[in-house]
């Protein structure tokens, strides 16, 4: 599949303060144009959201847990209550220009469902996740011999939310099988800041610890 790897100047996503937003949300905000709608979805405390509205995006969001729709209607931000998983079939066709769901994706029941739903409602989708195939994640499979943790995923595997973990690799091979476009693609290094390199995959599959996804309909959807 053909899809543009993207790397992009210091700049694209350092500008809206250091440390006020995760490395990960100024990229993603950087992708939807100004006045877009968008939904939001498992958009939890609303920063996303936040960031989003501050560069004249017209956003919504849907989050799971109680508290963070709480933290979200507190900012003043248009958020429901709602399951990924069950929910998004409610939505018409074509209801928002961008979907996003960032950091979710390993939490949801059916993924694959999930990403369709994404593409249905949306005209496209911004997908992001930690990336299973992490080189550091492998040698703590390999040499401790344990599910691995991680600062960006640090709960043991008993108690973490996270059900159905892929790497980069997978992710690309699923969407070749549902027919979708990957019209652009990021690798973020343990900073959450994008790989400098124009890399094969499998070098972004080893040494990216999380995948950014933009996403649109393939020829047969």
């Amino acid at each position: 599949m053909s899809v543009q790897q993207q790397t992009l100047p210091l700049s694209g996503i350092a500008q809206e303060g250091p440390g006020r937003y995760r490395g990960d949300h100024l990229l993603v905000a950087d992708m939807v144009d100004r006045g877009a709608k968008v939904l939001d979805v498992g958009c939890g405390d609303g920063d996303l959201l936040q960031l989003l509205e501050g560069r004249g995006v017209d956003g919504r969001g849907i989050e799971l847990s109680r508290e963070g729709v709480n933290h979200c209607v507190a900012k003043g931000l248009a958020v429901v209550q709602g399951d990924a998983d069950t929910d998004l079939v409610n939505y018409p066709d074509d209801a928002f220009d961008y979907v996003i769901l960032s950091q979710t994706l390993q939490a949801t029941r059916q993924p694959k469902a999930v990403l369709e739903n994404l593409l249905r409602i949306g005209r496209r989708a911004i997908v992001s996740f930690p990336n299973f195939g992490y080189w550091r994640m492998r040698l703590q499979l390999l040499i401790g011999g344990h599910m691995p943790r991680t600062e960006n995923l640090p709960a043991t595997w008993y108690d973490t939310p996270n059900i159905h973990f892929c790497t980069i690799k997978d992710f690309v091979q699923l969407c070749d099988e549902i027919d979708v476009r990957m019209e652009r693609a990021w690798a973020l290094d343990s900073s959450a800041r994008p790989l400098r390199l124009h890399a094969p995959w499998w070098f972004w599959n080893m040494f990216g610890e999380q995948g950014v996804f933009l996403l649109s309909r393939g020829k047969g959807r």
